[in-house]
């Protein structure tokens, strides 16, 4: 029987990757099942449970989405994100200010929380745990979750992650129904999955597509040690989409819906998502020390080009090579040197920075993984036990944070605000023993940001500073309108 197909064929043109974070799944449509005749010859007979015939019959049937599909729909949330009024920055014309804060603009009335964004988001746990996107919820002054049921609940974010773009979110409710965790390194390219989230606010909606790539790396992310090895699709996805669930035919969660590659800001052919064998163990870091720990091998790394191939007389342009090793590091220790390259972390091939970046990502600080590289043209291995931004195997939490910088800290009021005309700011009410009074931070100081991201609570400061391993960088005004910035050194 001949079989009639259709397929749409979605071109992508080099340029914008929409990051904002929309994802949906384009589908090939049959008009007609395909399927393969047998004769009767063809099908196995059984006697006295022998086989006898050569060959089995077999028959080919459409992908059936709609357990998936059921599973799913149920699982994932609408997120609605709401920001109060900003003021402006700075209530000055220096253009010294403007040059480190923006430009100055006229304080408005306060007019309440505003909707300013929405997306998806995927119930883990039947006690209100959702996970989601970090870029959709990173400036909310209050998160609504709307169920598939239209119940409404407010969201208590739990912690973030931008390095990975995740966050969790938790909501006070119970019987929840959550998506399970899937494999996702068992994904297949050509795998169908499903794209599942609220594009354009239409809730519940489902997409499908299949599996184009694996451990591909966007440079959409540009926070510090970003990890980017998404899963690639051909779903058709829009805003709306962001922090959505990718899943497989059997109804588990897969990855999280984080961003599409277009030129207008709505699909056009390609979708990303964060795989859950990252998001799973993310997760997990926010729930248990409401900070990811971070394993680092501590290693500058390169991908393998056809150069690089020749020049190591390598059989194949795959492998990391390893550019340098930090002093104290994880590598150093397990006698990682510069010009190795790593093909290999625990067994599982390693064939791209993505790919390496994926493994290491999936351990915590004192995991201890096998390494597989090549020197001077000989396969070696060596075990490798990580370390976290600060080179120990210990747990980094976020309330050690406040205690390293020491000082009594909160958001500025509302009145601080008005009469500064700032938006954001963290006050520094008085300076304790630790490395704010180290650095000469003194009473009054607003801490505005924090390695160039802007501070709303106390809560960013601490997560920052528990990430940072390169030193601390705030910059800020003290009341009497006077522009500081510290460098703080949170090695010693």
């Amino acid at each position: 029987m001949k079989m009639k197909k259709t397929l749409a064929t979605v071109a992508i043109t080099a340029g914008c990757i929409a990051l904002g974070a929309y994802l949906h799944a384009r589908y090939t449509e049959y008009t007609e099942a395909p399927v393969v005749k047998i004769s009767p010859e063809d099908t196995a007979t059984v006697f006295s449970g022998q086989a006898t015939a050569s060959r089995v019959a077999m028959s080919y049937a459409p992908t059936d989405f709609t357990e998936a599909a059921a599973k799913s729909v149920e699982s994932v949330v609408h997120v609605k994100v709401l920001q109060e009024s900003r003021q402006s920055a700075y209530g000055s014309s220096d253009p010294f200010l403007q040059f480190f804060f923006g430009p100055r603009v006229q304080p408005q009335q306060p007019q309440g929380p505003q909707l300013t964004g929405s997306g998806s988001g995927v119930i883990i746990s039947n006690d209100g745990y959702i996970v989601t996107n970090n870029h959709l919820i990173e400036n909310a002054d209050k998160i609504e979750i709307v169920l598939n049921d239209r119940r409404v609940f407010e969201g208590t974010l739990i912690g973030t992650d931008k390095t990975t773009d995740i966050a969790l979110v938790k909501i006070e409710a119970s019987d929840l129904k959550p998506l399970a965790f899937g494999n996702s390194d068992a994904l297949k390219v050509g795998e169908w999955v499903l794209a599942v989230g609220n594009p354009f606010n239409l809730t519940s909606t489902v997409t499908a597509g299949i599996v184009s790539a694996k451990s591909r790396k966007m440079g959409i992310n540009q926070s510090q040690m970003s990890v980017e090895s998404f899963i690639q699709t051909d779903a058709a996805v829009n805003p709306g989409n962001s922090g959505g669930a990718l899943v497989n035919t059997r109804g588990e969660l897969v990855g999280i819906n984080t961003a599409i590659a277009s030129n207008t800001g709505s699909y056009t052919g390609y979708s990303f998502a964060v795989p859950t064998s990252i998001v799973q163990k993310v997760a997990a870091d926010l729930k248990e020390y409401g900070e990811v720990q971070r394993a680092l091998l501590g290693v500058s790394i390169a991908e393998i080009n056809s150069e690089l191939q020749k020049k190591y007389n390598l059989e194949k342009p795959e492998g990391v090579l390893v550019m340098d090793v930090n002093e104290g590091s994880a590598a150093r220790d397990a006698g990682i040197q510069s010009e190795d390259i790593i093909i290999a972390v625990d067994g599982r091939p390693t064939m791209t920075v993505a790919q390496l970046q994926e493994q290491i990502a999936q351990h915590r600080p004192g995991d201890t993984v096998k390494l597989t590289y090549i020197r001077d043209g000989k396969e070696m291995t060596t075990m490798c036990t990580l370390r976290n931004v600060r080179g120990t195997t210990e747990v980094v939490k976020v309330a050690d944070a406040t205690d390293v910088l020491g000082g009594s800290l909160r958001p500025i009021s509302d009145d601080e605000k008005q009469n500064m005309h700032l938006r954001y700011g963290i006050k520094v009410e008085k300076v304790g023993n630790g490395k704010l009074k180290e650095s000469g931070v003194r009473d009054g100081f607003i801490i505005l940001k924090a390695n160039r991201t802007p501070l709303t609570t106390v809560k960013e400061l601490e997560q920052i500073t528990a990430t940072a391993s390169e030193g601390l960088f705030i910059s800020g005004i003290y009341p009497n309108g006077k522009v500081a910035y510290y460098a703080i050194n949170l090695q010693d």
